[in-house]
């Protein structure tokens, strides 16, 4: 009789240290899963939009400092009186820089991608103290579709009888940012200033349209 109760009592206590586990062991992983894995995820999405901002304003940068040309590209048409009675855009030449600026980036996002970026868990801290601590994790990304770019334009007073016009390249992204059990879409976008020149005379009050 003795033995079947101590049986019981260890039974008992198995059973007890078995569902303690399960309840410390549910509530790690959502801990993991809320706290750990999602602070990750944010960090990750902003490294990962870091790297692909950069390498678009360094290819856009490059491209355009060698191959634009504000005269060459926009045609300024006056009238007999010196009126500007049009703004005229090269969109072949245009269309063909920014085609060349979404492929290099296309490029860069599925070599950093694949390469990954490696940190320690503390780092997702943002703590100086423990941020060099832990394992390193490997972060990767991949691209979501293609490129896309567009240009616009903006005209602003900059004197009497003056317009300073400006020309930008807006470079948008989708990428796949992944972590070890989860991965996040991040879209990212960034608006690089590729020129600006100062128009003398009357500038007609209408956008300049790029075409595409």
């Amino acid at each position: 009789m003795k033995y079947y109760t101590k049986k019981n009592k260890w039974n008992k206590r198995i059973i007890i240290l078995i569902i303690i586990i399960i309840i410390l062991l549910t509530f790690f992983i959502y801990i993991f899963n809320k706290i750990i894995l999602g602070t990750l995820m944010v960090v990750s999405d902003t490294e990962m939009r870091a790297k692909t901002i950069e390498s678009i304003d360094e290819n856009v940068l490059t491209l355009y400092s060698k191959e634009f040309q504000y005269d060459d590209v926009i045609k300024i048409e006056k009238d007999k009186e010196g009126n500007i009675t049009m703004l005229r855009a090269d969109t072949i030449k245009l269309n063909a820089l920014s085609t060349k600026v979404s492929l290099e980036v296309q490029q860069d996002i599925n070599r950093i991608g694949s390469l990954g970026i490696k940190f320690p868990i503390g780092y997702i801290s943002r703590n100086n103290i423990v941020s060099s601590w832990g394992p390193k994790i490997t972060v990767r990304m991949e691209p979501i579709g293609t490129v896309k770019t567009n240009y616009y334009s903006e005209f602003e007073s900059a004197g009497i009888n003056q317009t300073r016009h400006k020309i930008y390249l807006v470079v948008e992204a989708k990428i796949n940012v992944i972590v070890p059990t989860k991965n996040d879409e991040v879209e990212v976008k960034s608006t690089i200033p590729i020129a600006e020149t100062i128009i003398v005379g009357k500038t007609p009050q209408t956008n300049l349209d790029f075409g595409k």
